[in-house]
């Protein structure tokens, strides 16, 4: 095995940065329709705030009732949901989301701290695209996981 120098280690490192830029970096989010769906008043504002940034229209929820009949009029490009929520939770959302012909096919992240297996196996068997367990990510990562989905990765 050869040795790399301090400098053929930084391009390649450099290189492997661009080609993951490519993949996600170049998914501009200007113009896209996000829907979020999340009671956390505390996250809401973290996310609000990084969701600017991107210029994206951010249609933002506290409550499932009232994202589904913006998800019917608007038809958002991504839907983020979280689990526990008052009123209908995310599965909830998720099902009629799914079982809507003009909506089935809306990628959905669920964003939540329920991260039991049972949960996420019940998220898949639902049509969820992602599941992200909040305490484990960063709003870069959820903004990264996007502009991948976006981009036709998973």
């Amino acid at each position: 095995m050869t040795q790399k120098t301090d400098e053929e280690l930084s391009k390649s490192l450099q290189s492997l940065e661009g080609e993951m830029n490519q993949k996600t970096g170049d998914v501009n989010l200007e113009g896209k329709k996000v829907v979020w769906v999340e009671d956390d008043k505390f996250l809401a504002d973290i996310i609000k705030r990084k969701f600017a940034a991107t210029k994206c229209t951010l249609f933002y929820f506290t409550e499932g009732l009232e994202a589904l009949e913006i998800i019917k009029k608007e038809i958002p490009d991504i839907i983020m949901l979280d689990i526990l929520l008052p009123g209908i939770d995310g599965f909830e959302i998720l099902e009629k989301i799914k079982s809507n012909p003009n909506t089935k096919n809306i990628p959905v992240i669920l964003l939540s701290n329920l991260g039991q297996p049972s949960d996420i196996k019940r998220g898949k068997e639902l049509g969820v695209t992602h599941f992200m367990i909040k305490a484990t990510v960063t709003p870069d990562d959820i903004i990264d996981k996007i502009k991948e989905i976006l981009s036709g990765g998973k």
